[in-house]
């Protein structure tokens, strides 16, 4: 099978962070989500907290003027530098061999390159909400107004850095339903996928 890198976007509570585990355990190599604002930390120097996780700036005001004082925060680290920042790990990523990229456009980030395989994972809301009380113990009235918060947050956020639609279908490769499929049948559906590209490639 020839090598890819695969990048993984997801509505909240569809699993596809785990898909995206899954997947790089499978093929051995390395998966990257968080991973990616620590390394834009280190490598830029500005602070971590400053960094989103897929959040525009502006939906964290408040949260940043308990670190820092004034209009400081504007002035030097708006929501593009800062998006920038995480596009240059990204493409580092990319340059060094196969990975699993988890979220923060990534698809759009590395647009320009042929080995890259991108997906999308969707499911419906009672499957998402079904997965996110797993790992959440809040009351299901505010946990639904956290998943449609945190997807609203995430396709203003693509939307912002690619001026493109984080839900339509175009923009992916594959677009997969972990609430009909399961994750088992999400990362064979992705492994599938893989084999008949490569086979594609060399016949080209």
């Amino acid at each position: 099978m020839k090598p890819y890198i695969v990048t993984i976007a997801r509505q909240y509570g569809s699993g596809g962070k785990t898909v995206g585990k899954l997947l790089a355990e499978k093929l051995g190599i390395p998966c990257y989500n968080r991973e990616i604002i620590t390394m834009a930390s280190e490598d830029s120097g500005v602070n971590a907290v400053l960094f989103s996780d897929e959040r525009l700036k502006s939906d964290l005001t408040e949260r940043l003027r308990r670190h820092y004082r004034g209009n400081a925060l504007d002035k030097l680290y708006d929501d593009d530098t800062l998006f920038e920042y995480q596009a240059k790990v990204i493409r580092k990523l990319a340059d060094d061999g196969p990975c699993v990229l988890i979220g923060r456009c990534a698809d759009f980030v590395l647009r320009e390159r042929t080995d890259v395989v991108r997906i999308f994972v969707h499911a419906d809301h009672d499957f998402c909400m079904e997965q996110a009380r797993k790992v959440n113990s809040l009351p299901d009235e505010e946990l639904e107004k956290k998943l449609a918060r945190v997807d609203e947050s995430r396709a203003r956020f693509y939307r912002h850095h690619t001026g493109c639609d984080w839900y339509d279908a175009r923009n992916y490769d594959l677009s997969l339903n972990s609430g009909v499929l399961g994750f088992d049948g999400v990362l064979e559906e992705i492994l599938q996928y893989l084999q008949v590209r490569s086979q594609f490639s060399v016949e080209q």
